[in-house]
């Protein structure tokens, strides 16, 4: 495909290293905290179609290069793409990362994802598919699209609307930040394990010689741990996430969330009410119904449904709020979004729907994910 060629290739953004039947993957781009490039979503791509049909490979272990997993996909370079040079360029990153997601999500072999640092947006998309995912005391989780103007993609409306309760709904809408105990606690993580065993569960996972997850899990079960959760984890406002991110609308989710406010002060209430009205209407609104959506979805429609929202974002066919978001987030980081339109009230069904529609003209096609000999791995086994 001609995208291939858009930028030089480099292989050392994804180093390998061949131990016996095992692969260890590392994300090297630590100065950008190994946000996904063209370059190593297309070599991610490449690798872990090459490793699934190679019979001398059983185990695929993926790990970051410094104080991040992955902190997501190169947004920088997508809105310089859909600005400069055209909209469907910045939208392609989109469709080879989301078929990394999927291949994950569906892969034959067990994954060990390690997870010591950051994980956000497209970290999350490479990782939480899989079917281990460790993190330690340094993890940092968080989805924080509706901040930028977008919405969590990366099939975020599967794995996170799966959640205990409506648990994903508040991480996904306010962009919670959430730890290793976290993680755990609500199923995004498989394990806790300290990074100063890090070294030796590696020691230890590549010794692996079969395609075995019994196996795999049993190595990481000798290191992992229990894990209690800090006093003022979200989590233990489950009771009152569940009253409120229930609610069939985001304005009747802040409703609920201020009268809850005006029935007991609470500090984590204000903040996470600060947070949804500083996120983008128009993000706010597209979370939550991708995420009420992608509960009663497969994950390859979540995929399809979550290209066809991201290609309307590129095009701005509807708002601008990805572009404004990531300029005043990421680029010239003043901080100060001028969402448009700047309010939930000023946002209709009609503006909503047509981020879930197609695009006609312009050579647009749907997102196209290859047939693939197994379903995609059982939710009481993922989550």
């Amino acid at each position: 495909m001609a995208f291939r060629n858009l930028t030089n290739g480099d292989n050392d953004q994804v180093l390998i290293q061949e131990n016996s039947y095992v692969r260890i993957l590392t994300l090297n781009r630590p100065q950008q905290l190994n946000a996904l490039s063209f370059q190593m979503v297309t070599r991610l791509l490449d690798i872990l179609v090459a490793y699934e049909e190679d019979p001398n490979v059983k185990l695929v272990i993926l790990k970051g290069k410094g104080r991040a997993f992955c902190a997501g996909g190169d947004v920088v370079s997508m809105i310089h793409f859909g600005k400069n040079v055209h909209w469907s360029f910045g939208a392609k990153l989109s469709w080879f990362e989301y078929s990394v997601d999927y291949l994950m999500a569906t892969y034959s072999k067990p994954q060990v994802s390690i997870l010591n640092g950051i994980v956000m947006g497209g970290g999350a998309g490479v990782s939480i598919h899989g079917r281990f995912r460790v993190a330690t005391e340094n993890t940092v989780f968080a989805m924080p699209e509706a901040a930028l103007g977008l919405f969590p993609d990366v099939g975020a409306s599967h794995f996170l609307s799966r959640l205990p309760g409506f648990f994903g709904e508040y991480v996904g809408l306010i962009g919670a930040r959430l730890d290793g105990a976290e993680m755990l606690a609500c199923g995004l993580a498989t394990h806790f394990v300290n990074s100063n065993r890090l070294p030796l569960l590696e020691e230890a996972l590549v010794k692996v010689d079969a395609v075995d997850p019994a196996a795999v899990c049993a190595i990481i079960d000798r290191f992992s741990q229990e894990v209690p959760l800090k006093e003022k984890s979200a989590y233990h406002k489950l009771d009152i996430i569940n009253r409120c991110f229930s609610k069939r609308t985001v304005e009747e989710i802040l409703s609920s969330l201020e009268q809850e406010a005006v029935d007991g002060a609470d500090e984590w209430i204000t903040e996470t009410i600060q947070s949804l009205k500083k996120a983008s209407p128009i993000g706010l609104k597209l979370t939550l119904r991708s995420f009420r959506e992608g509960r009663l979805q497969t994950i390859e429609q979540c995929f399809i449904r979550d290209y066809r929202m991201c290609s309307h974002a590129m095009k701005q066919d509807v708002s601008n709020d990805f572009y404004e978001g990531c300029r005043a987030m990421l680029i010239d980081k003043d901080k100060n979004p001028k969402w448009e339109p700047s309010k939930l009230e000023l946002i209709s069904d009609e503006m909503v729907d047509r981020y879930f529609s197609k695009i006609d003209g312009e050579g647009w096609e749907d997102l196209k994910l290859p047939v693939r000999y197994k379903s995609t791995i059982s939710i009481k086994s993922k989550l």
